[in-house]
């Protein structure tokens, strides 16, 4: 509640600021896509990441065979990830995580991709987390999703078509915005909201017009993506509430399935019923593609 409250404080601050001197608190760094910046954080922002640094954290984990990778976004920020290659494997998979952490607080997760789902995975960080350089925006961070993309197939040797792309909470909006440009071969979007603008509805309706509405906008994303989806959402969620996670899925085009945890909170999203469908829908997707 604090968080939000901050967040709260922080939009109303650059509205004002916006209001008096008729200009973005952000509009000293490089302008994105979608006209807001690429390496200067507005306000609301630096209260809307989470980021860990290195060295914080295990960074030798057990049990996991990884690739340190150094690789540059658009705009020349220094970019890291870790390549988890699988024997054998039957996919390749690029993974945006969420708003907190960085790659080696995934590790058992990029374990159990690795080992027991028999994926190669590329799980990088947004600029300003763990190894990564750089202050973390919104549209910096759908640009390092783009340059890791562009990694993962050098690496791999395979065409963006090839991979699957699979995003959590945050990450789920930033691979939304990847396969609407270029489709992967598989989507998968776990705890994820329809837009930034309706989790702001939920939690201070009031103020929540004071977040732009195209930021993060995976709601009318996702209606240019034509491919296999897989979406997962927790019944419990008092993060990202369910029915964001519902409003998405029913935006997005066919084929697509929709895993309900039952009674999982934002963090708990990892049950045996979910993992039996990501199986399941690794391998048919997969196999249709060969």
């Amino acid at each position: 509640m604090q968080r939000l409250m901050l967040f709260v404080i922080a939009i109303l601050a650059n509205s004002a600021v916006h209001h008096c001197h008729g200009q973005s608190s952000a509009i000293s760094g490089r302008v994105g896509f979608s006209g807001t910046s690429v390496t200067t954080a507005t306000i609301d922002e630096r209260l809307l990441f989470f980021p860990s640094k290195f060295p914080n954290g295990d960074w030798n984990p057990e049990g996991l065979v990884f690739q340190d990778v150094f690789f540059s976004a658009k705009d020349k920020t220094k970019l890291h990830g870790w390549y988890c290659p699988a024997d054998n494997p039957r996919a390749v998979l690029l993974l945006a995580h969420g708003n907190a952490g960085h790659v080696a607080s995934r590790a058992p997760w990029l374990r159990y991709l690795q080992n027991r789902a028999a994926v190669s995975v590329f799980i990088f960080d947004y600029r300003g987390y763990g190894r990564s350089k750089g202050v973390p925006t919104v549209e910096g961070a759908i640009q390092d999703a783009m340059a890791a993309r562009a990694k993962l197939c050098e690496i791999a040797g395979i065409k963006d078509s090839d991979m699957f792309l699979m995003g959590e909470s945050l990450g789920g909006a930033i691979v939304v915005q990847l396969a609407a440009k270029s489709a992967p071969r598989g989507l998968i979007l776990q705890s994820t909201f329809s837009s930034l603008r309706d989790v702001a509805n939920v939690h201070y309706p009031k103020l929540s017009w004071l977040v732009p509405r195209k930021k993060l906008d995976s709601l009318a994303t996702v209606t240019a993506f034509r491919g296999p989806l897989l979406q997962s959402h927790g019944t419990a969620d008092q993060t990202i509430p369910f029915s964001l996670g519902e409003r998405l899925f029913r935006a997005a085009n066919e084929p697509k399935q929709f895993v309900r945890i039952e009674n999982a909170d934002h963090n708990d999203w990892l049950s045996d019923e979910y993992l039996v469908q990501l199986d399941g829908f690794i391998s048919r997707v997969s196999a249709a593609g060969q």
